[in-house]
């Protein structure tokens, strides 16, 4: 028996055992961190989801403390102006109303017709239950309405209408196509703020408010002050979905930036928060007159309530996919030829490409690319329209399609592109590549079609 066999057997098993050892080890390390990794990923999408929907950041100062909304909503007999605000009004206007928020007593009582919806004092009750969605009551010790601040839910969020029409389940990310921003702000008693910012009257801004009507906003405004396009309509835009954004770069109509930088752009610049923001490129006083002037481009507050908050939202908002289409809204056979004719004749994936149905990398394109005028696009930085993701446009066909809902239907934007391009496609085809349009996001089985 080799002398030298039991030592070297001995030697291997423990060079085995210490090998299998640190795999182990190394296992456990790799588990413990990918386990905080998620646990991190969780807590922050958890986060993002509070901020976008009960977050003000700070901005109750410049809504209520300037513009005195909460004056117009409480109104004359609860201590503000005018009539007040009621749930039907502001249903009216298009604001939303959380069912999830509504104690079961509450519910049962409006079931029953014993809630009075045309009292301002009944939406005063719903604010303080954070019920309105977009929306955040501050109120004094005596109960009386305080301030009123705005949330990112407002403009980019809506109800499934559960309860009843205006009242349901949140959607978080579907735009909210009912909301008639301009009347909103417009009942605000004092508009001088807005009209300093402008360098206009308060009757101009009156009339540029109600220029805009439900699902736009004018986000450029307080920037080039180009409240009208030059065929006089509004220069107002559609209000975008914030869902399906994730692995899209420039996500806004024209782009500007990605979505920590628009995001910081409508805390700090639309909502009016209180934080930091930085961009040169509004000292420009030719292309950005009202910016330059306000010295938009570099905003600092002495206490900054937006920007640590930047990195928590768009992990939310990233994480809010696009919806799947209801089942029975589309025809699958028709469908799945205008998937091929997407692929194909149609030549709708040469920009539209993958999963996220716009271009990997910069998906910008000139007017002259997409067959349109260039007045929107002149008002960005780099003066080109965005490739807009496809996914979930089933969810905004209300106020039609493009930046300015310029086309109704999608079978019109599909006819514009078939003369744009020059595809020659037939009517049969038009209609199929509509279905397809109608089914994004599409899975495999095409659960949604009929």
């Amino acid at each position: 028996m080799n002398k030298f066999k039991v030592p070297l057997t001995f030697a291997l098993s423990a060079i085995v055992a210490l090998a299998l050892y640190a795999v182990q080890e190394h296992q456990q390390f790799l588990t413990a961190r990918d386990t905080a990794i998620s646990h991190h990923g969780d807590a922050l999408v958890e986060q993002g989801r509070h901020i976008f929907r009960f977050d003000t950041f700070g901005d109750q100062d410049f809504w209520g403390g300037m513009l005195g909304l909460h004056q117009a909503i409480e109104g004359a007999k609860l201590g503000g102006v005018g009539p007040g605000v009621s749930p039907v009004t502001a249903l009216a206007v298009g604001l939303k109303v959380d069912q999830d928020a509504l104690p079961q007593e509450l519910v049962q009582k409006i079931q029953a017709g014993q809630v009075n919806l045309n009292d301002p004092a009944v939406t005063l009750a719903l604010l303080k239950l954070n019920a309105v969605v977009g929306l955040t009551g501050f109120f004094k010790i005596d109960g009386t309405l305080q301030s009123i601040g705005i949330q990112c839910a407002i403009c980019h969020s809506t109800v499934d209408n559960a309860f009843a029409p205006g009242i349901g389940h949140r959607l978080d990310g579907w735009p909210n196509r009912d909301l008639n921003v301009g009347a909103i702000a417009g009942l605000s008693p004092n508009l001088q703020p807005v009209a300093d910012i402008l360098g206009v009257d308060v009757p101009t801004v009156k009339t540029v408010l109600n220029s805009w009507g439900p699902g736009k906003f004018d986000a450029e405004l307080f920037m080039d002050g180009k409240a009208f396009r030059p065929d006089g309509k509004s220069a107002a835009t559609l209000i975008p979905p914030a869902f399906g954004l994730a692995g899209v770069n420039l996500h806004t109509y024209t782009g500007w930036g990605s979505v920590p930088y628009w995001n910081a752009f409508v805390a700090n610049l639309e909502m009016h928060g209180k934080g930091t923001f930085f961009d040169p490129r509004l000292d420009d006083a030719v292309k950005f007159p009202v910016a330059a002037r306000n010295r938009f481009g570099h905003v600092q507050n002495e206490t900054d309530l937006i920007s640590s908050k930047l990195a928590a939202l768009q992990a939310y908002q990233l994480a809010i996919a696009a919806p799947a289409p209801p089942k029975g809204s589309f025809h699958a056979a028709a469908a799945a030829r205008g998937h091929a004719l997407f692929n194909g004749k149609a030549q709708c994936v040469t920009c539209h490409a993958d999963s996220a149905k716009t271009e990997p990398g910069w998906n910008m394109h000139t007017a002259s690319d997409i067959c349109i005028d260039d007045f929107q696009a002149s008002r960005s930085p780099d003066d080109r329209y965005r490739t807009t993701p496809l996914n979930g446009l089933w969810t905004h066909t209300k106020g039609g399609f493009y930046h300015d809902g310029r086309f109704p239907t999608l079978a019109d934007v599909v006819n514009h592109y078939d003369g744009c391009k020059s595809l020659g496609l037939t009517s049969q085809e038009k209609t199929d590549l509509v279905e397809y349009l109608k089914s994004l996001p599409n899975n495999a089985k095409d659960e949604g079609g009929d």
